[in-house]
This record gives C-alpha cells, structure tokens and sequence, in this order.
C-alpha cells in the first residue's frame, strides 16, 4: 500500500530549514514531508488521539476577553488585512483566522458558505489549535517550527479535520518574537498553490505595520537588492538607533541579510552596510530621489532609502553647527525628541484644504459626486450619516473622509465592525466594563469603543449585524449622550459623532423585526448610498489612482487587452477587490511597466475572461436580432408556406461553446487564432470544450 504523504521519510540529503527561516513547506518538498512527520511524531507524543471524536469547546468568555486584551494591538493591525485577504480566497469556501502565540483564535472571518463546516471544527473565536489541542495543523505547526506551513488533507494528525486544507504564517514583531499565526483554512478541494503566498504576504504587511508604529520616530532604512523593489512588500527595513546600532527589522531584512533578529541587533550601520549615521541622516534630509548605494562586508550591494518622521538629532560625534536644540538628559530623551517632532510638524507639515479628504474621493463619477455633496452639505449640522453599499465599495473609506473634513478632524475617528466581534463580547467593545465585571475582566477595567472616540467620530460598520439587545442599549447612549460601562452604576458623559454602515437593507430588518425601527430613524439623518463598481462610470481613473500609489515610483499602466478585460468584469468585489488586484499586480509586475495577464491573479483572470466571453456572446446575439427579424418578414411575406420558426439557441453556456466552435472552424482549427479572435485565453477554450465533452459522456 502506497504511503501517504506526510509518512514518507525525507529524501537522502534533505535539509530541514533552521527554526524562524522564511521559506514556506510544500507538499512534495522533502523540508515539508519531514516537518510533517515530526509534527505526527510530536502529537503522538503529546497523547493526541487520531480517532476520538476531538473537543471543539472554547475556551471560557473570561479568559477569551483577556485573550482579545492581551492581543488587541494585533487584532487592530491584524483585521484591515484579513479583510483584503478574505476578498483575494472569496467564493473558495475558505476562512481567515487570526490566533494568539498559544494557538487560540481571536479573530475570523470568511465565507458564509464555509460557516457551518467551519463551526463543526471550531473554526472560530476561543478555539484552540495548537499542536498539543488539534494535532499537525497548519497553525500549530506553525507556531512549533516559527515559519510559514501548509497542512493538506489526511497531513493532518485528526482524522476530523482531513477534509481541510490550511496555509498560516507566523507574525513576528521588529525584535523577532512570536505575536501570533495568520491562516487560511478550507475545504481540501478549494486547494491553491498560490494560497500560502497570499498569508505570507499579509502577514507581512501585518508585520510591517507593527514595525512602522513601533519606530515611527526613529531612523528607518528601506533596502533591496534591487532598486524597484524598495517600497513593496519585498524591502528589507531596518529601524536605527541614535548612536548607529541596528534596533529593529523586518523579515524582508532578515531573508535578504541571511541573519536572525538577535545577530542583526549586534549591528551598526559602518559594520553592516558600510556607511555612517552622518551619511543616512543626510539622505533623509534631502529627501532624494535616487536610492544610496550599501555594501555588505562580504561585498554584496543593494540600493537603500532613509526615512524618518521627526525632526534630525545630532548624531554621535558629529562636528558642526547644529540647530537642534540641546541633548536632553537620557531619561527624558524620548520624550523631548517626541515633543520637538510634534512642534515641528505643526510648522512644517502644511495644513490640508477644507474638504480635501473628500475631495479625494472624487474621480469623475457623477454618482459619488452626488453622495459627497450631499455629506458636505451636513457635515458639522449634528446629522446622522448612514451609509449603504455592498460590501467592498469604500464606505469606510468615506466615513474616515467625513470625519477628517469635520470639526472633530483632530480627534479620534473609532471603527468597531458589528460583524466581527463576538455576540458576547460586542457590549463590553462598545460600552467598556468596570474591573470584576467579570470573571477575567481586566485589572482596572476597560473604557470602550465609544468613550474611546469622545470627542470625535465612532464609526458603526455592519450596523445590521448588532444583536437586537444591544440595539436598545446604543439607542439609549445615542439619545442620553452617556454611557454606563458593565458591572458600573456610574455613566459616563460623551461627545462623538456617529456614521454608521451596512450592507443589508434595513427596512426589511424593521418588518421582519431584527432592527429596531427606532434606532433605524435615529441613525438615518441622512441615508447615501454607495454605488457598486460596475454601476460607476470612474474604473480607469480609480485604476490610474491606485497604480500611482501602488507602483512605488515605477509607472505602471495597464496593458491594453487587461484594460478591456477589467472594463468587462463585474467587480463582484468592488473597489475593495479592484484595488487588491492592482496591488498583486504591482507585486508581480516588479520592474516591468505594462501589466499583463501574467501578472493577474490564477481565479481573478479566470473569472474576468468567462466574463469577456459571456459579453462577446450577448453582444452576437443582439447583433444576430436584426438579421433574424428581417428574415422572418421576408419569410412572412412570401406566398410559400413557411416552416415553423426556430426556437431559443439555447443557454448561454451553449451560445458561448457555438461560438468558439465556429471561429474554430472559421481559422482551422487553431487555437492561438482562436484566443486572439475570441478575446479569451487558451486555457478557457480548452476548458469550455472539455466541460462540454464531458456533459456529452
């Protein structure tokens, strides 16, 4: 009996990659086949049985909501990329699941249709899935070994859990500690090699995020072996200290430098890149446009650019005049750098126009034109803004747009998703809890979302997914203008303006009686509504836009067939989808201009090119009426008995396979000729024959 995968022993030779190395398991990769049998090795070890029926229960409410505490930086950085995520695997039967360096899931989202499986597994907030919980598994593993891992089917140790396939990678703080796993976990036939490339390019920009927020003051070096790379998720970034030493970096760093985070912290600038504070301070003065030349001791180049956000410091040493003021003591050095940075931001930075976010928005679409008029119109008059749209049209893009054109643009702009918190856990989210609301509250308590954002804007996106109780409870909030915290007796007074959105249609939540209808009015002071891409008339100007900002420098500009495929897709997805699309492609692209259909994700190109075939085929039929009513009068009017007119020409599946059959003929049978003709790829005429011969048989 042949053995399975994840049995076989490791080809002679096979090196196993050192804990924390970036390179990803594969199935049929002899690193992988070894990875997985040591994790079978280690669960066996643990006491995990294979059989039994696993226990699914979460872990208690108390200790979830330390869990969410412990881990809400995370969450934050986490959950904006996990929604890009989620729309790059739509339609998959997939999730995205964020856990704790335990194993424990804090965050999901994913495919409605993928729920129920997903909950028979415990898919969900509070679940476990360590190796010692769940066996071999994606996330488990991945903790173990510290490194991107794919667990396919009968790979995992629980024969329950066969039936999915699963893609995580670790998330790594600038210093080289474990924050946590970023994973997508499926149906094993919705398998994609392209899948564990996407969560470790999320987890990366996750990771990226957190070293940005953690040395927004410091001097920050973007590097690569290749110019064009810097400003993707490829460079490498390394946070510099005052006095020259290495004091953070990225994993992109890390791989490119070929050392772990504790040996690269051992570094300086001379040491490492062979060139001086002095030097990097003033290229970032300077702000040039041509990256610096870096040379590694063992003689290997990359090109670098220096960034920072705060006004220059002295560095060590260096003679000459200076206009910064004085060094201050080294135990209030931060904070005297920190207070110099702010004062001169305020001279520097030049202050944005009065509805210039707005304005932002605006790329020639008469529709969204019309929404943001009509918001400037009550912008700062005290009026409720509910915004609608299908999911992925940019309203929270516009809610953060209203809140910085407003008064309260200086303040705090709060987004909580109804959707993504836990029933049980969205009141204290919202309204904050006293310490010992609960078992497991936090020491001191907690505020809340909405004392969170006093003074400025609290964003409700997916309003229509609040529970009915909580309905009551914001109304109240709404209406008092206070807030009374869980296990408190004491309320809380609070400012904040409130936009809320959703996707679904409200009235018929009313009717059904899932939304109160008094909080319905209360929240409609003025209802917009967000059109779909597909209904805009503005996709080449957002494309232009996107690009500009997505291309780090290079001009990118579609290809012209792309162009004509992308102004013939729906955009199921809409802008959200549009711009996840551009960004892989920038990615793929790299140093070349044009982006192509190679450059195009596998299911997006698939999806768009049945869509351009399904239009060539309507626009022949429409064409084809004319001609088929002039025949039927000439056949009307003729004395000769006519036989009975023809009927449908069937589906438009059939309509789509008659035409590729006839321009098949028509070029004898070649297929490139076809493709050019057709405007689709090979691969889709390939598969549309085979579909059908198979239908036959």
């Amino acid at each position: 009996m042949r053995m399975p995968a994840y049995a076989r022993p490791p080809q002679p030779g096979a090196e196993r990659p050192a804990a924390g190395a970036a390179a990803p398991s594969s199935p049929g990769d002899p690193a992988h086949t070894d990875a997985i049998v040591q994790s079978h090795e280690r669960s066996a070890a643990l006491g995990v049985s294979r059989i039994d029926r696993p226990d699914h229960s979460p872990i208690g409410r108390a200790d979830l909501v330390i869990s969410l505490e412990r881990n809400r930086r995370l969450h934050e950085h986490a959950a904006p990329v996990m929604e890009m995520l989620r729309e790059q695997i739509a339609r998959t039967e997939s999730m995205v699941l964020l856990t704790d360096t335990v194993g424990t899931i804090i965050h999901a989202v994913g495919d409605d249709e993928f729920l129920d499986r997903a909950n028979k597994v415990a898919l969900r907030p509070g679940a476990n899935w360590s190796e010692s919980a769940k066996g071999t598994n994606a996330i488990g593993t991945a903790l173990v070994d510290e490194r991107p891992m794919l667990v396919h089917a009968d790979e995992h140790f629980l024969h329950a859990n066969h039936f999915l396939t699963c893609s995580a990678a670790p998330i790594l703080d600038p210093r080289g500690n474990m924050l946590g796993v970023l994973d997508v976990s499926g149906d094993f036939r919705s398998y994609h090699k392209h899948t564990l490339a996407l969560v470790r390019m999320s987890a990366r920009m996750i990771e990226n995020r957190w070293l940005s927020e953690d040395f927004s003051h410091a001097l920050r070096l973007h590097f690569h072996s290749r110019a064009e790379f810097i400003g993707t998720l490829m460079e490498g970034i390394v946070a510099v200290g005052e006095d020259g030493r290495i004091i953070g970096a990225n994993r992109g760093a890390l791989e490119q430098l070929g050392m772990s985070g504790a040996a690269l912290r051992m570094q300086t600038l001379p040491s490492l890149f062979g060139t001086t504070l002095s030097n990097l301070m003033d290229h970032c003065r300077a702000r040039l446009a041509t990256p610096m030349a870096l040379t590694l001791p063992s003689g290997r180049q990359f090109a670098g650019f220096a960034r920072c956000n705060w006004p220059m410091w002295s560095a060590p040493g260096e003679s000459g005049e200076s206009n910064a003021a004085p060094a201050p003591a080294p135990a209030d050095r931060g904070e005297a750098r920190a207070e110099r940075a702010e004062k001169a931001a305020e001279r520097s930075e030049p202050r944005a126009a009065p509805g210039a976010a707005l304005a932002q928005l605006r790329t020639g679409d008469t529709q969204v034109d019309t929404v943001i008029e009509k918001i400037r119109r009550v912008l700062d008059r005290d009026i409720p803004i509910l915004v609608l749209g299908e999911t992925g049209t940019g309203k929270e893009l516009l809610a953060r747009a209203i809140h910085t054109d407003s008064a309260r643009g200086k303040q705090p702009f709060v987004a909580v998703n109804c959707a993504s918190i836990p029933d049980s856990l969205i009141e204290a989210e919202l309204f904050g809890y006293e310490e010992g609301a609960f078992t497991g509250a936090r020491r001191k308590g907690a505020p809340g979302k909405i004392v969170q954002a006093n003074g400025g804007t609290v964003f409700l996106d997916e309003i229509g997914d609040m529970p009915l109780p909580l309905q009551a409870h914001l109304l109240r909030v709404l209406q008092e203008r206070q807030v009374t915290p869980l296990g408190s007796a004491r309320s809380v007074a609070v400012d904040v303006a409130i936009i809320c959105a959703t996707h679904r249609n409200l009235r018929e939540m009313m009717e059904r009686g899932t939304f109160r209808e008094d909080l319905y009015y209360r929240l409609n002071g003025l209802a917009v509504r967000l059109p779909p891409l597909r209904e805009r008339s503005d996709l080449m100007p957002l494309v232009r836009r996107i690009l500009d900002r997505e291309s780090g420098g290079r001009q990118h500009h579609l290809a012209a067939d792309v162009a004509t495929l992308f102004e013939g897709y729906p955009w199921p997805g809409n802008v959200r989808q549009l711009f996840h699309v551009l960004r892989t492609a920038c990615v793929m692209a790299g140093p070349e201009a044009a982006i192509t259909r190679l450059h195009l994700p596998d299911d997006f190109l698939e999806e768009a090119e049945a869509a351009q075939a399904r239009l060539a085929v309507a626009r022949a039929a429409s064409a084809a009426v004319p001609e088929a009513a002039a025949a039927v009068a000439v056949a009307a009017s003729s004395t000769t008995a006519a036989a009975p007119a023809a009927g449908p020409a069937g589906t438009l599946d059939d309509m789509e396979l008659q035409a590729i059959k006839r321009t098949l003929e028509a070029v004898g049978g070649n297929i490139s000729e076809a493709s050019k003709r057709l405007g689709i790829s090979r691969n889709t005429i390939y598969r549309k024959l085979r579909w059908n011969q198979g239908q036959a048989g």
